[in-house]
Order: C-alpha cells, then sequence, then structure tokens
C-alpha cells in the first residue's frame, strides 16, 4: 500500500473503540475522505491538536482495497481556526459549514474550488468579518458550485428582468415576477440578486459591503430555503443556529 498524503481540513471527528477516532476530512485534491486514526484518543498520541475540527493540515494515509475507510497514518498541523470556536455562534456556524460541505461534496472527487471557499472563509473570521455575511457569503457560493443557485435576474417564464426580488419557484430553480407567479409563496430577497453579483467578483475579507445587516437577514432566508429543499432536510446545525 502506497502511501499518500493531501491537504484538508477537518470537518468532524467522533470516537471509535476505546483508543481511536474516525475522521471526516475534506481534502482539496480527493474531496470527502473518511479514515481512520489509530490511537488517536490515547494520551501523548502522536497527532496531538491536527484532528481538531477545521484544523487545516496535511494528511498522510494509506488507501486499502474493497475498504470504504483509509488509514491515517499522520497529519501535520498547517493552521489552526480552534480559537474561532469558542463563541457559540461561530462555533455554531463552522460546523453549518461543515455539514454543507459533507452533504454537496462527493466523495473522493476533487473539489478544489470548494476547499479553497471553505478555507478563505475560514480566514475571513479569523481576521474579523462579519459572522452573518460570511454565512451568506459561503451559502451563496455552495449553491453555485453545486449548481443549484437559479437565475435571480429574469422572470422563469416571461423572462423579464426582475428587480423587486419576485417569487421563488416551487422547486427552488427560478424566480417568477408578480404577474407569472401563480402561488406568491416565497419572496425573495430583493437585495439578493445585487449581493450574488457583487460576491462573485469579490473575495471574503472585502470589508465593502453591498448590504447592510437588515439585507443580509432576508438574503440568508432564501438561500437557506433553496439549500433546505436540494438536501431534503434541514441541516442539524442550522436548526440550532435559529435557535
Amino acid at each position: 500500500m502506497p502511501l499518500e498524503q493531501s491537504e484538508a481540513l477537518i470537518l468532524r471527528t467522533f470516537a471509535v473503540g476505546e483508543q481511536d477516532k474516525i475522521v471526516i476530512l475534506f481534502s482539496q485534491d480527493k474531496g470527502i475522505i473518511k479514515g481512520v486514526a489509530k490511537g488517536a484518543r490515547k494520551f501523548g498520541n502522536r497527532f496531538g491538536s491536527s484532528l481538531e475540527p477545521m484544523s487545516h493540515v496535511k494528511i498522510f494515509y494509506y488507501e486499502k482495497e474493497g475498504h470504504e475507510l483509509v488509514v491515517i497514518n499522520n497529519c501535520d498541523l498547517l493552521e489552526s481556526f480552534f480559537d474561532l470556536q469558542h463563541e457559540l455562534d461561530t462555533s455554531f456556524t463552522i460546523s453549518y459549514f461543515a455539514e454543507l460541505i459533507e452533504e454537496f461534496s462527493p466523495a473522493m472527487a476533487r473539489e478544489d474550488i470548494l476547499f479553497r471557499l471553505l478555507l478563505s472563509v475560514l480566514k475571513a473570521l479569523e481576521a474579523g468579518g462579519d459572522l452573518e455575511f460570511l454565512g451568506a457569503y459561503f451559502e451563496t457560493w455552495i449553491l453555485k458550485i453545486s449548481g443549484f443557485l437559479p437565475d435571480l435576474q429574469r422572470c422563469r417564464k416571461c423572462r423579464k428582468e426582475i428587480k423587486n426580488g419576485g417569487w421563488l419557484s416551487a422547486k427552488k430553480d427560478g424566480v417568477y415576477c408578480s404577474d407569472c407567479s401563480l402561488y406568491k409563496k416565497e419572496k425573495v430577497a430583493p437585495g439578493l440578486s445585487v449581493f450574488v453579483q457583487w460576491i462573485k467578483k469579490n473575495p471574503p475579507t472585502e470589508r465593502k459591503l453591498t448590504a447592510g445587516a437588515e439585507q443580509i437577514a432576508p438574503i440568508r432566508l432564501t438561500l437557506q430555503s433553496i439549500i433546505v429543499y436540494h438536501m431534503e432536510r434541514e441541516p442539524k446545525s442550522l436548526r440550532y443556529l435559529k435557535r
């Protein structure tokens, strides 16, 4: 078995047996990888703090043919975002990001753009970025990368430009203008289309926001509605955030 390596972010871990951990990590070149870190719960183990959630690591592992789990040989800690998780809202938001990554990223498939998105948002949080804005930034990009972000600028039926937000279609695959929408159940946040166009051109560390705090909340409601529809469930971490 050849030793393989990859840059990765730890999404979550859980205990197995008396001394080991199962590790779910997001690799830059192989997407979601699930592995076992033998002896990771022993005092003075070789992994140290490198398996903490959202640690940015270089992982060394073996793949066994026919086995779902790889065997993690070692981890070099490149960057720790542990201090971000002292605040409860930030901790739940980071768990929410991890849950979305695990849901929308296929196993063992290169996801370089999504990896760089998560890492850049974590660095923006570390630099003191606004939590709600970065939440909306991440939600927008993960929908776009996954192909689930609908056209928000034109009516799905008549193709006229929509300037006031419009109404979200039942399948969350487009927006209808007031004339074409039959049910008018979900109003799209008026600033969402402008926000989406802005984030396509700006990194998460950009301080000049196109939407104020009062606009971000309805924008996130629309984005989360689309996310929940495609996941077919509400993310567990999102339920805690709403509380």
